[in-house]
């Protein structure tokens, strides 16, 4: 039994043995299969997880497109303004790191505590810690903070200051697009960003055997606009002086090429800084006035009446005559004319150049609702033209199950509809431009922000036609002769051709017209045989002043079409309709150029216009209004004495 026993024990330590030799075999193949696994086929995915343990990524901020004009020069660019980040596990001193920023950024030394007091991998400063001057970043480099980082970033420049804000829009402090073209193309605007890559161990500490690793950031493509900055700048200037003069509510300008629905200019006042919109009340940099605003258009509308009475051949303008009597009576309503004992007899060539509302409410009757609200429509009212901008209105026109008599007659003469002046401008492009409806856009070309490579071009687009050559001519030149001999005689420019139609609208507040507040509008174009500039210009309740279209908005439509048809290249004409004098008509006079005059010379000047003067000097250095600028006799010119060059 004994040596059985002794058997027996044998075996059962060598199965033992053999078990825990198999075991550990199996220990060793799985310890070299792992190291083989770890070592060569999850070597990268592990480095990589290791790497992103110990990585902090410092941010690189791409810059931001810039935006040009039609020519190529700069509306928007960008500088230089970095921004701050800390690591907090690597702060030593929180208390004086603290105490630092908080001078440095001008902010309360409670928010900075609790800025570095934070347990984040990486942390950025809203908003004391972004976009820093020069002179803090300078600052921040000389105390040499541990964990305290300063990252590129941007800021936007505008070197027209306030000039077409309401259309560029501005960025947040994230560089994002909130508004205007900012936002609508903040996707093609923004860049790529980039980082620098930082290696820390658990504790925060700088690993120096691991070499950074940069990432380039890629700059957004480029914008140009249809914009002609010179344009721009004539719009802002007339603005600026009939801000001065008028002290309106509210006032716009749109300046286009009708023929291609190409945006040259558009602004409009109140206006704002792109870098202090948050000091602007949002109903202001919130609002394209030119695209947003509705409101009764009054006589410019009549343009499209006779346009469409002339291509249903309802009118001879030379040849038929109207008496008008001062009124006329629908559905037992008295509608006036603006000049209450009437035009008497006339041609309808005079209706047009008088703005004679029961003339034209005789061209709505002749022509009928259905063909005249048809003819609107094909113009583009109570639609959007589906220009590139945010926020653009419809208009409204009466239903026409809702129209009869009387709707029709002061929808004839442009009371009772609603309409956009970016639809004014673009339907009465179609009746002089030959007959085509433009799709008005402001954006040109996208190029690559890196190469200069173009992208994308906008190619002009016409959306239909709505009526013949032959109609469209008669009606430039019966505009022409508004200019010339009618109501719109404030627009006439000696050198060149000009067409258009005043426009005087009662303001409408909850549903009724107010007392004495009127948008006096004008919409000209040049030159009247062949147009390649049209400007519409609205002014809202201008002060101290007769309220019409022909005495506030002509002239200042006037000199925007002079100087931008010389800005534009577009010769002057030999050929005009001589120009009817009356003698109620202001004594105009070009203002003279001052730039350099002397202090005595300024004395000697024999000038039928004011002088106020300002400043300190001997020369003048500014003046407003700007020399060429056609004004009234006994206007102010103010000038700004200086020492000069």
């Amino acid at each position: 039994m004994s040596s059985l026993k002794k058997k027996t024990a044998h075996r059962t330590v060598r199965k033992r043995l053999v078990a825990a030799l198999v075991l550990f075999l199996v220990g060793i193949i799985i310890l070299v299969g792992r190291m083989f696994i770890v070592q060569f086929i999850s070597h990268e995915t592990l480095l990589t997880k290791a790497l992103s343990s110990w990585s902090r990524e410092l941010p690189m901020e791409a810059e931001r497109g810039a935006i040009f004009d039609r020519d190529g020069e700069p509306i928007v660019l960008n500088k230089l303004a970095p921004s701050l980040f800390i690591i907090p596990r690597q702060i030593e001193n929180r208390k004086e790191t603290a105490q630092t920023l908080a001078e440095i950024l001008d902010m309360p030394l409670e928010k900075a505590v609790e800025f570095v007091e934070r347990k984040g991998s990486m942390e950025k400063l809203h908003p004391e810690g972004r976009k820093l001057s020069f002179e803090q970043v300078r600052k921040i480099e000389e105390a040499k903070l541990k964990g305290v980082y300063i990252a590129d970033d941007f800021e936007r420049q505008y070197p027209g200051g306030k000039s077409l804000s309401h259309v560029l829009g501005f960025i947040g402090v994230d560089n994002q697009g909130l508004s205007g073209l900012e936002l609508i193309h903040d996707d093609m605007l923004n860049g790529e960003k980039g980082a620098i890559e930082l290696y820390t161990d658990a504790k925060g500490r700088d690993m120096e055997d691991m070499t950074a690793n940069y990432r380039q950031p890629a700059k957004g493509n480029d914008l140009y606009l249809t914009i002609d900055q010179d344009i721009q700048s004539i719009l802002e200037r007339e603005l600026t002086n009939a801000q001065l003069q008028y002290d309106p509510d509210q006032m716009f300008a749109v300046a286009m090429n009708p023929k291609t629905g190409e945006i040259f200019g558009m602004a409009s006042r109140p206006d704002f800084h792109p870098l202090a919109f948050q000091e602007t009340h949002p109903d202001i940099y919130n609002r394209i006035l030119p695209i947003w605003s509705t409101y009764e258009p009054g006589s410019t509308f009549k343009i499209i009446t006779l346009a469409a009475a002339l291509e249903e051949g309802k009118v001879d303008l030379e040849r038929e005559q109207f008496y008008d009597s001062g009124s006329v009576e629908i559905a037992g309503t008295h509608l006036h004319c603006w000049k209450r004992e009437g035009h008497g007899q006339q041609t309808f060539l005079e209706v047009v150049q008088n703005s004679c509302n029961p003339g034209f409410i005789e061209l709505g009757n002749r022509l009928g609702k259905e063909k005249l609200f048809s003819y609107i429509k094909q113009f583009g009212f109570g639609q959007k033209t589906g220009i590139d901008l945010l926020g653009e209105a419809n208009g409204i026109l009466f239903p026409m199950d809702r129209v009869g008599p009387l709707e029709l007659a002061t929808t004839a003469f442009g009371q009772g509809v609603s309409v956009t002046p970016i639809q004014q401008i673009t339907a009465v492009s179609a009746a002089i431009n030959g007959g085509y409806l433009p799709t008005p856009h402001i954006a040109k070309k996208w190029t690559n922000g890196e190469t200069g490579e173009i992208i994308k071009e906008i190619e002009p687009k016409l959306k239909r036609r709505v009526i013949s050559e032959d109609t469209s001519k008669q009606v430039r030149e019966a505009l022409e002769t508004v200019v010339a001999q009618g109501t719109g005689r404030g627009a006439y420019v000696d050198t060149y051709r000009v067409g258009g139609k005043t426009g005087t609208a009662q303001k409408v507040k909850d549903g009724k017209y107010m007392e004495d507040s009127y948008i006096v509008s004008f919409i000209g174009f040049a030159p009247s045989d062949d147009p390649e500039l049209i400007v519409y210009l609205a002014v809202d309740h201008p002060k101290n002043t007769v309220q019409f279209g022909g005495v506030v908005a002509a002239p200042i439509v006037g000199n925007m079409l002079e100087d931008g048809l010389r800005t534009l290249g577009v010769k002057p004409r030999e050929k005009q309709v001589e120009k009817s004098v009356r003698w109620l008509d202001p004594v105009t006079y070009k203002v003279p150029d001052l730039i350099g005059t002397t202090t005595k010379d300024l004395k000697e000047m024999l000038l039928p216009l004011k002088l106020e003067v300002e400043g300190k000097g001997t020369k003048v250095i500014e003046q407003s209004p700007k020399p060429n600028v056609t004004v009234n006799e006994g206007t102010t010119i103010r000038v700004m004495m200086g020492e000069g060059e």
